[in-house]
């Protein structure tokens, strides 16, 4: 699928400023009057603000950058010259839970240079959309032969008023991996992004970055009463970026909604970054998958050779021989190559094979038997996090997926920092991540990263980046004290806003009657249904045994529900308590629901005005079953089915910790 790309206005207009500072202000509103960002300098320092309509949503913040020797850039400035461009296209994507999607801004780029005898240029490009703003520095390439390295950028996020926040902790061990607190803005301290808060002010934030590329990730540090400030994630020896000649920020993103549910239908992220660069993207397909996998979490089989490994050839047939007889496009095979042992999940830079197969697992046969019967193997790379070794392998290892026909790969990091030295998400794994993403292109590989660096976007440029891990997914339920109910109706309005998560769902033995004693996934089997809808990803796992699926009429479900959607909606949720979903499926007239909650039941009436008028549907209903909730009988799922058309009103009980998945049919 090619995107299409339509212009329908671009015009630029240049002013020169005085050349003295004066209180001059430079103000770009959004096409539709919304959102509006001001430039101004204050004895020579940049800031900027942002409203809201009437609503000031961030007071006067400072901006720059600190070099290294103490060299600041943030200073005695002058406003050169200002240029504004209105643009406006639709362009279409590969995949997504979207497919044709609107980019329409206003842009405000301010020229400056320092008025001192080296007259250093820095410019600031702002652009201002009806769902939010970002703005960006560009330090032009202007004759400086040094290295540049910058110890600190200064960009403030001045909040003006008070608002919860919705945070998981940065440099910790566990990356993303956190349960999410919500408290006062004024009670933070240092938070990776997206960040999501509800302001006092009714209106509702998430600050992020876009097109991440050679710099590094932001994190966001509370400093005093309601003001953040952009705290890069450093290197090893403390320096925060490398650079030569000239650099170019990621986008500083505000993403701004009157409810929480419009930061979930808000395309900025991927409006701010570049259009596909790979021109044929027939290899790339959005799919559904089992794995050798959950029964290695629960304690069934090991990761490592033994008597109980999972990764066999007699083990892989067999769910071959499932996911063929149920339709299922893919299969994951963990723990295929040599290297595991006990102990690959600590910090200890262990020394993964990539080429060489396990005891009892035959690569090539288990591969040829798949495409036998239709199944496509996804490969494995776990790096642990020594990626020096994993970049030596790299090529051999991708040309051996290429021979036996795999074309995708799933890579996991874990190790609290990569190569025991540096964080995931400092600039050294920007690069890494971004260099293994193209090598896959390459290579006509699609990627799944675990303990990944964030998403900001890149699947716009590389769409062959399907999904990530990058939060706490369902393998904590399996080994640890779980997410609780609330987690997953935190994720959407979360980390979900930065892009596609693998949170492998589709469980339908919540109480886990194998496994470690005492787990168990704290939800009922409906909500596990429900969030393949909710949890947006191209590719899809159902999760459980293939002997937990067989005979369970709900497995149709989660064979029926697509990966690629042409629309999405939302259609009720709060943080932290519940949502309702609504996706229309890409390849036919039918309408997919997830409706989920936290600890509490709830009784939802939703009107079905967004199926087609002149249709009759039939509604596929697959709920929490009388009596059902957390605690009582969680696995019963009540399978009804019922004729309804868009004017038609639908009744949805949801038990605690429970939820209803709909397929409307169009009949």
């Amino acid at each position: 699928m090619r995107a299409k790309y339509f212009l329908l206005a671009m015009v630029a207009i240049t002013t020169v400023a005085c050349q003295q500072e004066s209180a001059s202000t430079y103000e770009i509103s959004s096409p539709g009057g919304i959102n509006t960002v001001s430039f101004s300098l204050k004895n020579g320092t940049p800031q900027y603000s942002v409203s809201h309509g009437e609503t000031v949503v961030l007071n006067p913040s400072e901006m720059g950058f600190v070099f290294r020797d103490n060299d600041s850039l943030y200073r005695n400035l002058e406003v050169v010259d200002t240029v504004q461009k209105s643009f406006d296209e639709t362009w279409e994507q590969v995949w997504g839970e979207k497919k044709e999607i609107r980019n329409h801004y206003n842009e405000l780029i301010v020229k400056l240079q320092e008025k001192s005898e080296s007259k250093r240029k820095l410019n600031i490009e702002f652009r201002s959309f009806d769902d939010g703003v970002a703005f960006r520095y560009v330090f032009p390439e202007q004759g400086i032969k040094d290295s540049i390295f910058i110890m600190d950028e200064l960009t403030e996020f001045e909040l003006k008023d008070e608002g919860k926040a919705w945070w998981i902790p940065a440099y910790g061990e566990q990356r993303y991996e956190y349960l999410f607190e919500n408290s006062a803005v004024s009670e933070l301290d240092t938070v990776h992004t997206p960040l999501t808060i509800e302001s006092e002010n009714g209106l509702n934030l998430s600050i992020h970055e876009a097109n991440l590329i050679d710099f590094a990730s932001t994190t966001l540090v509370h400093t005093e009463g309601t003001s953040l400030k952009t705290d890069l994630a450093p290197w090893s020896d403390g320096v925060k970026v490398r650079t030569t000649k000239s650099f170019t920020t990621p986008w500083r993103t505000i993403q701004i909604g009157e409810k929480p549910t419009d930061l979930i239908t808000s395309y900025l992220i991927l409006n701010l970054n570049p259009p596909n660069e790979i021109e044929d993207t027939s290899w790339i397909q959005p799919f559904t998958y089992m794995g050798i996998w959950w029964g290695m979490h629960i304690g069934k089989y090991t990761f490592w050779e033994s008597e109980n490994q999972g990764a066999t050839t007699k083990n892989a047939k067999e769910h071959i021989d499932f996911a063929a007889k149920e339709g299922i496009d893919h299969l994951l095979i963990e723990g295929w190559n040599k290297g595991w042992t006990p102990q690959w999940y600590e910090n200890a830079m262990h020394m993964f094979n990539f080429t060489d197969e396990a005891d009892d697992f035959d690569l090539e046969e288990v591969t040829d038997y798949a495409a036998e019967n239709n199944v496509r193997i996804i490969g494995y790379h776990e790096t642990g996090a020594n990626i020096d070794n994993y970049l030596k392998q790299i090529d051999s290892a991708f040309a051996l997926y290429n021979r036996v026909g795999i074309h995708d790969v799933k890579i996991g990091h874990v190790g609290s920092l990569l190569k025991m030295k540096e964080w995931h998400y400092g600039q050294f794994g920007v690069n890494y991540f971004r260099y293994v993403l193209k090598k896959a292109a390459e290579h006509k590989l699609t990627v799944l990263y675990h303990e990944p660096i964030k998403d900001t976007g890149e699947r716009r440029t590389y769409p062959n980046m399907m999904a990530r891990e990058g939060a706490r997914g369902q393998e904590y339920n399996a080994w640890s004290e779980g997410n609780p109910p609330n987690y997953t109706t935190i994720l959407p309005f979360t980390r979900l806003l930065s892009g596609p998560m693998d949170f492998t769902a589709g469980i339908l033995d919540v109480e886990i009657k194998q496994g470690h004693p005492g787990r168990r996934v704290h939800s009922t089997a409906a909500k596990q249904l429900a969030l393949l809808v909710t949890v947006f990803s191209p590719i899809q796992m159902l999760a459980d045994l293939p002997e937990n699926y067989e005979g369970q009429p709900a497995l149709q479900f989660l064979k029926d529900v697509p990966t690629n959607w042409e629309d999405t909606k939302v259609l009720n949720g709060e943080i932290g308590e519940y949502i309702t979903t609504i996706r229309k499926d890409i390849d036919s007239d039918d309408w997919y629901l997830g409706s989920i909650t936290n600890e509490e039941a709830r009784d939802f009436t939703i009107s079905l005005s967004f199926l087609d008028e002149n249709a009759t549907y039939e509604a596929q209903i697959y709920a929490d079953a009388e009596g059902t909730d957390l605690t009582h009988n969680p696995t019963a799922i009540a399978i009804s089915k019922k004729e309804v058309t868009a004017e038609d009103e639908l009744k949805l009980h949801l038990g605690a910790g429970g939820g209803v998945a709909v397929r409307f049919k169009k009949l």
